[in-house]
């Protein structure tokens, strides 16, 4: 009896802590726009320093804009690559998802990772939305 007992008390204390943790957050809303956040689901992807994780807005299927999250880059390698998200900008995202945006001369590891961060995020979002 006792065996059983405490074998349910840490199944119970299991599913407590499960349902307390939040869901993957990878796509959020905020009103009418969708947020894909590449953090955890671009967690593999490297720049030069280390994860580059972006959030993605969607609007009515398309793109508005793409932020840089935190990332060890350095701001100057960062400054230039962040550039080539603009090119996603106003694009439906199977549009956006097929572009093909050349990588920033001077921070070429950088735009790779971003670029890998926007088709993981946007091929996430075509699957789960």
């Amino acid at each position: 009896m006792k065996k059983i007992r405490t074998i349910l008390g840490a199944t119970l204390l299991a599913t407590f802590l499960m349902s307390a943790m939040p869901g993957d957050q990878v796509i959020t809303k905020e009103g009418n726009t969708t947020v894909v956040n590449t953090q955890t689901i671009g967690k593999s992807i490297q720049g030069y320093a280390g994860p580059t994780p972006v959030k993605i807005f969607i609007e009515k299927g398309k793109v508005s804009k793409i932020e840089v999250l935190r990332s060890q880059e350095g701001p100057k390698y960062m400054a230039k690559a962040k550039k080539l998200l603009e090119k996603y900008e106003g694009k439906s995202v199977a549009k956006a998802k097929k572009l093909k945006v050349d990588a920033v001369t001077g921070a070429t590891f950088t735009s790779e990772a971003l670029k890998k961060n926007v088709q993981k995020g946007l091929e996430y979002y075509e699957k789960n939305k």
